[in-house]
């Protein structure tokens, strides 16, 4: 038996997997944002602790057979957050998360301090990752800069808490900002742009390796057994691909979450962050993954429900769909930037437009553009990524909550012109990802253990409307061009 502990932004979310692959229980404890200030976004730490008391405490009365045979705990989670301890491990403030944006001359800081940065680090300077947090904390907060003994991401701080050992690993680590991706290992120079040495980093260790062991303590208050193993574990996206079986060279996933996300598994350090394209370490040795960001997918199309008075999202896509496919060219275009937008702009002020209207348009036509507009939005980020010729783009997996709609996923196969499939049980994300990599750390093999899901349906690219989606995405791109000069 094996557990998965998912941290996310939201809430924090534990799974039981047996050897079998059998999901045998899961519990879930909510999270809440604190944004005492424009742009910032924090969590205190001993609010993670508390939800991981809190299921735990669920699964022990739920399953208390299954918890006493878990072998080892994976861990998975938000990423980039900063969360700084003294030399006595005590948290010197809350976590500055992945959302943040305060950081924004830090950034451009950093990459005039080292100009070599997207080559080492695969990205470029965005204020969603850990290093420009560390020099707002040195320029605003130097007294508590001066403390800081040791910086952990957000599920590495839950580890040290369950060991006592300070440990990251590769996924994660590559979104620091700190990371020589190519090399798998800290970078000097990067940390000392930020003031900071190895010695204020985590251990290094790959995500399907140990990386500690529970303390007694805590095994004996929750009901597991001596000598819980603790595997690395995987940032969140890494995390999710693992859970899906998605490890292998060519193989991938489209998520329509709040954010939008493409993601492919790589064997090679392939950055390309001149178009915002995020190049990271895989959760498993000598492999990579590349991924494109949107930071508003889903809910794009949860603000157009709520603005243009559709009962609800579903609704909003089953009027988007009754727009004929002869009618889509007339419909208006939607730039789908309502948050900025990372690939491949990498532009913290795009804004949303819609353009084109007139009286012909109704509801409906306003519906189609908007989750067009999505789409759209998320082909740009596909087309940053960097796969050679002799890496074939293998599979391309379709989660999310707007995963829902069958046909918002057909639209997005047409216009990717790639087949997506869709699998079940991809809703348990990082935490399943998580438990196999305990899993992983405990002895097992991969092949035996990042097994593909079942299949539920497969969406093949249609070639009807080809022609009218390639126009119209060139219009759509055309139109960012045209009025970015306007953004401010």
């Amino acid at each position: 038996m094996y557990l998965g502990l998912d941290l996310g932004t939201s809430e924090l979310k534990a799974l039981l997997l047996a050897d079998d692959h059998r999901i045998v229980g899961v519990a879930r404890a909510p999270l809440t944002v604190e944004r005492p200030r424009p742009l910032w976004s924090e969590q205190a730490p001993m609010q993670w602790w508390q939800a991981l008391e809190e299921v735990m405490h669920a699964l022990g009365k739920s399953h208390p057979e299954e918890l006493a045979a878990v072998r080892a705990i994976g861990l998975s989670g938000q990423m980039h957050g900063a969360t700084l301890l003294d030399a006595a491990g005590e948290v010197l403030r809350p976590a500055i998360l992945w959302n943040d944006g305060r950081s924004g001359s830090q950034c451009e800081a950093l990459a005039r301090a080292v100009p070599r940065l997207g080559e080492i680090a695969g990205n470029l300077a965005m204020p969603g990752f850990t290093a420009p947090k560390l020099l707002w904390v040195r320029e605003h907060e130097p007294e508590v800069f001066g403390r800081v003994a040791i910086v952990l991401l957000p599920k590495d701080w839950l580890r040290f808490m369950l060991s006592g050992e300070a440990v990251s690993e590769m996924s994660d680590a590559a979104g620091t900002l700190w990371l020589d991706v190519g090399a798998r290992d800290w970078s000097d120079e990067l940390l000392a742009a930020t003031g900071l040495t190895r010695a204020h980093m985590p251990r290094l260790v790959e995500g399907s390796e140990v990386s500690a062991k529970l303390k007694p303590e805590l095994a004996a208050r929750w009901g597991l057994g001596h000598d819980v193993l603790i595997a690395g574990g995987a940032g969140d996206n890494a995390a999710s691909a693992v859970g899906m079986g998605l490890v292998e060279p060519g193989q991938g996933f489209v998520s329509l979450g709040t954010s939008g996300v493409v993601f492919v598994s790589t064997d090679r350090f392939l950055p390309n962050p001149a178009q915002a394209m995020h190049a990271f370490c895989h959760a498993l040795p000598k492999r990579w993954h590349q991924m494109s960001v949107m930071l508003s997918a889903a809910s794009a199309v949860s603000w157009a429900a709520k603005t243009f008075r559709f009962a609800d999202e579903a609704a909003l896509l089953e009027a988007a769909a009754s727009v004929p496919i002869a009618q889509r060219a007339h419909c208006p275009l939607f730039l789908p930037y309502l948050s900025g937008e990372r690939s491949p702009h990498n532009n913290a002020n795009a804004q949303g437009v819609l353009f084109g209207l007139t009286h012909a348009h109704g509801p409906a036509e306003m519906a189609y553009a908007v989750v067009e507009g999505v789409s759209f939005g998320l082909r740009d980020g596909f087309d940053t990524l960097r796969l050679p010729q002799d890496m074939p783009l293998r599979e391309m997996a379709l989660v999310g909550g707007g995963a829902r709609s069958v046909w918002w996923g057909q639209l997005l196969a047409d216009i990717f012109g790639v087949a997506l499939t869709l699998y079940a049980g991809s809703e348990t994300g990082g935490a399943l990802g998580a438990a196999r990599l305990a899993w992983l750390a405990d002895g097992g093999a991969v092949a035996e253990v990042c097994t593909l899901p079942l299949v539920k349906q497969q969406l093949v690219p249609s070639t009807d409307g080809a022609d009218g989606h390639r126009t119209r995405h060139a219009r759509f791109q055309a139109l960012y061009q045209a009025v970015r000069a306007q953004f401010q």
